[in-house]
């Protein structure tokens, strides 16, 4: 079992329905999302340690970081706030905001 808090990138919402609902199928994000998730992260995740609350998993945050760069927020606060894309954000995040 991991030791990193789950990504939940399917999980349904009573509104919308489903995280899937909030970006179109071609959608940057989703772009991103995919990418990240072929990449070998093992050695990022290695460098963890277990002690404290579970950490976000690298692939999350991974991800957030490529889709604020590709899209010109280069700034952490408006990643956090997920400025002005809080949608595509979410879906990075696996509807977690880091």
């Amino acid at each position: 079992m991991s030791h990193f808090r789950p990504i939940k990138r399917d999980m349904n919402y009573l509104f919308p329905p489903s995280m899937n609902d909030w970006l179109p199928e071609q959608h940057l994000a989703r772009f991103v999302v995919e990418i990240v998730e072929q990449l070998d992260l093992k050695g990022m995740e290695r460098a963890y340690r277990e002690t404290g609350s579970a950490p976000f998993h690298p692939a999350l945050l991974l991800s957030i970081l490529v889709y604020g760069y590709a899209t010109g927020v280069f700034s952490s606060r408006k990643l956090e706030n997920g400025h002005p894309r809080l949608g595509c954000i979410s879906v990075c995040g696996g509807g977690r905001a880091p």
